[in-house]
């Protein structure tokens, strides 16, 4: 639950600017012309990981000058809250993944438990590639059982918001990256 100290103005008031809008304009920019150079002939199923992967979607897509087909999926383990729990499916993909090539578009690569599981399921369905882009990579000491095809940004191990990301369900509108500074 929020309390007064995690009010969404105080959230932001308190946090730290790690990556401005322009750094992430760039960046997005920089992965359009990779995942171009890579599946511009590949005529791809590209799938946007909601929630948080809805604002980084809608900001490459608009960049990628090659037919591909959209569709989505609904997996989390935040659900609003700071720390992951289990995996909950809300939705799979509905388009037809039988032989065909997928990008998933997220918007951070943390722990990556959910991105794996996203991946392992579009096999299942019958993808004989899947690829991945996001956002951000959190710099862990750890190595994670996955890694992005297509990184845009690196972020240390904080807990960040914006650009798709929240915190406890508040700025993912926020056109920047910003880290909570809880006290």
């Amino acid at each position: 639950m929020m309390t007064t100290s995690h009010s969404p103005s105080a959230l932001l008031a308190q946090a730290d600017c790690l990556h401005s809008a322009a750094t992430v304009d760039a960046a997005i920019s920089r992965l359009a012309h990779e995942v171009t150079a890579v599946l511009a002939d590949a005529s791809p199923v590209v799938i946007c990981v909601m929630t948080g992967g809805l604002f980084f979607s809608g900001q490459l897509l608009a960049r990628l000058n090659f037919p591909l087909h959209l569709d989505y999926v609904h997996a989390s383990r935040y659900q609003n809250s700071t720390a992951g729990n289990a995996l909950t499916w809300q939705a799979l993909p509905k388009l037809d993944l039988t032989d065909r090539t997928v990008l998933l578009l997220d918007d951070i690569l943390d722990e990556g438990i959910t991105l794996l599981a996203i991946k392992q399921q579009c096999l299942a369905l019958g993808a004989k590639q899947v690829l991945s882009a996001v956002l951000v990579e959190k710099e862990l000491a750890h190595a994670k059982p996955i890694q992005a095809d297509f990184v845009g940004l690196m972020v240390p191990n904080r807990y960040v918001f914006g650009c798709g990301m929240d915190a406890y369900g508040w700025w993912r509108n926020l056109p920047a990256i910003y880290a909570l500074n809880l006290k």
